[in-house]
């Protein structure tokens, strides 16, 4: 069972990556709709603004809270992400809280502040990311079956917004887990993330790839090559994890990763 230590940091850190990237999901989806299908607009801008005030929420509760590692790490903000929301704003007309990134970059590492009042506060926002998570899921997959059964066009791949859809659940799934104060198999969850996430980094590739302009051949290619490289590591965490064997995929994969980063901070920059 979890320690109150243990569940409180875990489950702010799980908020501060996650709800992030539910959303950005969420204004992707708004994005990539057209102006007759305002109900599907509508929606995707109401679950924007909801993962928008509940990360507002889990910046205050971790400030003194989360650690100094994880706060250093760039799961919390790049340096790109202020001005990648200010540019997407600008080109998209569609509203994005800069000041949330902002508190974002203030946040203060652990200082001890774990008293029971903070563990009732994060078991309440953790109440409300399963009640949230539930809804954007739900959201999510009735997109991609009405693109699948051609009745709603949307410039999102379906292979995306089915991406998009694992991460919501796998969001989920963590708290969940942390709510029950769940022990959990360490290796095998060890092997499941690497298979996960390598799959995650393989289509991230392969969207980039869809999105270059056919001219740019050098880049596509790299693209590409990233796409199979995390493909063949995919493979090879899903085999290590049924053999439950330990193995250098690992390795392997934060290379492909650090790779990865690299090449997606150079398109950044442009």
């Amino acid at each position: 069972m979890l320690s109150r230590y243990e569940f409180i940091q875990q489950s702010l850190e799980t908020h501060l990556f996650f709800a992030r990237i539910m959303k950005e999901h969420a204004f992707f989806l708004m994005a990539g709709f057209v102006p007759k299908d305002s109900k599907f607009i509508d929606r995707a801008a109401e679950l924007k603004k909801a993962f928008e005030e509940f990360l507002s929420d889990v910046i205050v509760v971790s400030n003194g809270v989360v650690s100094e590692e994880f706060l250093q790490s760039g799961q919390v903000v790049t340096q790109f992400t202020l001005e990648a929301e200010k540019t997407s704003g600008l080109y998209t007309g569609i509203a994005i809280p800069t000041e949330i990134t902002k508190a974002e970059t203030q946040i203060a590492p652990n200082m001890g502040r774990f008293e029971p009042a903070l563990e009732r506060r994060v078991y309440m926002l953790n109440r409300r990311a399963i009640t949230l998570t539930g809804d954007i899921i739900q959201f999510k997959s009735a997109v991609l079956n009405e693109v699948l059964c051609c009745k709603l066009f949307t410039v999102n791949y379906p292979l995306l917004i089915d991406h998009i859809l694992r991460e919501a659940k796998l969001y989920q799934r963590f708290i969940i887990k942390l709510q029950g104060r769940e022990i959990i198999n360490i290796q095998r969850e060890f092997f499941e993330q690497e298979e996960f996430w390598n799959r995650i980094m393989a289509e991230h590739a392969k969207f980039i790839r869809g999105l270059l302009d056919p001219c740019e051949e050098e880049l596509i290619k790299t693209a590409n090559q990233f796409g199979n490289e995390f493909d063949q590591l995919t493979a090879q965490a899903k085999e290590a994890m049924d053999r439950t064997i330990p193995n250098d995929v690992t390795e392997e994969s934060l290379q492909a990763v650090k790779g990865i980063r690299n090449f997606k901070a150079q398109a950044t920059e442009g």
